[in-house]
């Protein structure tokens, strides 16, 4: 999802720092509710265990150029189901920053589309886990079409803002659609990986419960809300 130099340049680059912000000061308030809910400490925690992971997502899992961007597996889902929206929202944010500072320089002027990107759609996950997962559900007793459904929320809008930054930045023309839909067709294999890569994380908690059962975990993960 790594929007490629020059689809936006000049002064239209401007709206990715509005919509940058915006991202931001949702993440800040998820984060400012869940330092009162659950302390400083495991919001910390939790946010340098994901930042760690997107990092290893961002550098080290398979990644290739498709059309207007990159298809990476980023398992936005994952990390929410495992840490919370506000610990994912900025081990996104920062896993994000650390890949560009040292090891990709010209992904930086990007930074705030790409940030919007990954952000806005964990966000809409939230609100969709609130009404399609019981109050007396745990996470690591997820079924697989909620799963599905998280999963297909979280990178259905992932390729709806490369899309839109994509049109916006290069129009309408013949060959930037084709390109934008070459990449649309390809991130959604990560619809088919994704579910599974949850439930087996998940199940993987299940069983671990010692260690999966602290304050460096989200506390829905084992408990009903």
């Amino acid at each position: 999802m790594h929007i490629e130099p020059g689809i936006v340049d000049g002064a239209k680059i401007v709206l990715s720092y509005a919509t940058a912000a915006a991202a931001g000061g949702l993440t800040f308030r998820e984060a400012y509710k869940a330092m009162r809910a659950v302390g400083v400490p495991s919001v910390i925690g939790r946010t340098a265990i994901a930042t760690a992971l997107v990092f290893a997502f961002f550098q080290v899992l398979p990644h290739f150029p498709v059309g207007v961007s990159e298809v990476h597996f980023i398992l936005g889902s994952t990390l929410f189901l495992m840490f919370g929206a506000a610990p994912a929202a900025l081990g996104l944010a920062l896993g994000l920053l650390v890949q560009g500072l040292f090891f990709a320089p010209f992904d930086l002027p990007q930074y705030g589309m790409n940030v919007t990107t990954i952000l806005v759609p964990l966000f809409a996950l939230q609100m969709l886990a609130k009404r399609i997962i019981a109050p007396d559900t745990a996470y690591v007793d997820l079924r697989y079409s909620q799963a599905l459904a998280l999963s297909t929320a979280y990178q259905g809008g992932v390729v709806a803002w490369v899309g839109f930054w994509a049109f916006y930045g290069q129009g309408f023309g013949a060959a930037n659609i084709a390109a934008v839909t070459s990449f649309g067709a390809a991130y959604m294999m990560v619809i088919l990986i994704e579910p599974l890569a949850d439930l087996a994380v998940l199940a993987a908690a299940k069983s671990l419960r010692d260690l999966t059962g602290g304050r460096l975990f989200e506390r829905r993960l084992h408990q009903a809300a």
